[in-house]
């Protein structure tokens, strides 16, 4: 079921709708990974490579694979939420990684992000994941209520600057309790 999420949503006069991603849009959602991330100088270029692994990783949650899509049909945004593994002293606990969230180069700073964002932790804690990590732009996901995850006593297994490496509750208390150290899918590293 591809059930339409947010109706009437604007974004520079261009309508458009939140919903699951289909299997019949990955080409079209890759090269909108693509795109959007073609100048980003801290970018690896392989995102959308990412996002095919993870498909087809038993992690993948096809419900948490969003696309903003525009009347015409046109994907104008996309995210992905994933089943990870943080490794905590009382033993290992589900949470999801975002990774990640792209938006048409045209149409970023319009809202779209933040309503891919808003929409995915809505449904994650509908389903019952209480947190969510993200390896991002530290200017960015504070807004969304991420923060620096080893303030919370949880690291990355990434060599990345701890500012990007953030964590969030999906609903109040999910959090409590978790120190540890995150465990991505080998997929993450291919």
């Amino acid at each position: 079921m591809t059930p339409n999420i947010n109706t009437g949503k604007h974004i520079a006069h261009i309508p458009y709708i939140i919903r699951q991603e289909l299997p019949e849009e990955y080409a079209s959602t890759e090269e909108l990974i693509e795109r959007a991330f073609r100048k980003v100088e801290e970018s690896d270029h392989r995102e959308q490579c990412l996002v095919c692994r993870i498909r087809r990783a038993d992690t993948f949650i096809p419900e948490l694979s969003l696309v903003a899509v525009t009347d015409s049909g046109s994907i104008i945004g996309h995210i992905l939420m994933s089943r990870i593994v943080i490794e905590s002293t009382d033993g290992e606990r589900d949470a999801l990684a975002l990774a990640p969230l792209s938006v048409a180069p045209e149409l970023q700073r319009c809202g779209v992000g933040s309503a891919l964002m808003r929409e995915s932790h809505r449904l994650a804690g509908k389903m019952g994941y209480g947190v969510s990590v993200v390896l991002g732009h530290p200017g960015y996901y504070p807004r969304f209520n991420y923060r620096r995850a080893s303030t919370m006593g949880i690291t990355f297994p990434f060599d990345a600057p701890a500012n990007c490496c953030m964590v969030r509750e999906l609903f109040p208390g999910a959090i409590s309790g978790i120190a540890g150290r995150v465990r991505y899918p080998e997929i993450f590293f291919e």
